[in-house]
């Protein structure tokens, strides 16, 4: 079997440095350019998916549909869930990374966006039970996810596409490459870049690029 992650296409917010979160923010032009190459790329490497996995945020959305509508796949099953959401930033939500840096210091954005336990500050106008995700926070609400409904596809021979944002392709992959939390802070995912793993019956997961 293949699964694939895919991290959404550059948004507004990723061109202005922004912290983006749960804020629905549109894909950019440069975005919407990555996301119809990424199905390009796709395309040559896997026959066909069965099924797509994506946030209820459209710049992930967005992604998904251009990627598969240049697959010629956009008849699969496409099955959206707040949980494959971005980590939720809290009051950092549409700041400028730089100025908060400026006004907080270096050390401690660092702790917020790579710390496994910190949580950036909650926003005070907002009153969801979600706001102001530590690392761990996002990881517990995205591995139940995983293992209820994305890994029994894989179970039943089903090819894979996951689109959705940096930390929730990280939560995965922690799991999947059985990475310690030292190895999560240099794990990244680029804009629009797939990757692709083989996956055996037994669940075993290997990089296409290793």
């Amino acid at each position: 079997m293949k699964l694939v992650l895919l991290r959404h296409g550059a948004s507004v917010w990723n061109q202005e440095n922004k912290f983006t979160g749960w804020k629905d923010v549109d894909l950019a032009p440069e975005g919407l350019s990555q996301a119809k190459n990424a199905g390009i790329i796709m395309k040559q490497k896997v026959e066909h998916f069965d099924v797509c996995f994506t946030s209820c945020l459209k710049r992930a959305i967005k992604t998904a549909h251009i990627a598969l509508e240049e697959m010629e796949q956009l008849s699969i099953p496409v099955n959206k869930s707040w949980r494959l959401n971005e980590r939720h930033y809290g009051a950092l939500q549409g700041k400028n990374k730089a100025e908060v840096a400026l006004e907080y210091g270096e050390d401690q954005i660092k702790k917020w966006r790579r710390g496994f336990d910190e949580s950036p500050p909650k926003d005070p106008n907002e009153s969801g039970e979600i706001n102001g995700e530590s690392l761990k926070e996002a990881f517990d609400r995205i591995g139940p996810y995983w293992n209820e409904f994305v890994k029994p596809q894989l179970k039943d021979g089903k090819n894979v596409l996951v689109v959705a944002h940096s930390n929730t392709l990280r939560a995965i992959g922690k799991e999947i490459e059985n990475l310690s939390d030292e190895e999560l802070l240099s794990y990244e995912f680029e804009t629009g870049k797939p990757v692709l793993f083989d996956v055996d019956r037994d669940l075993m997961f290997r990089r296409e690029d290793d």
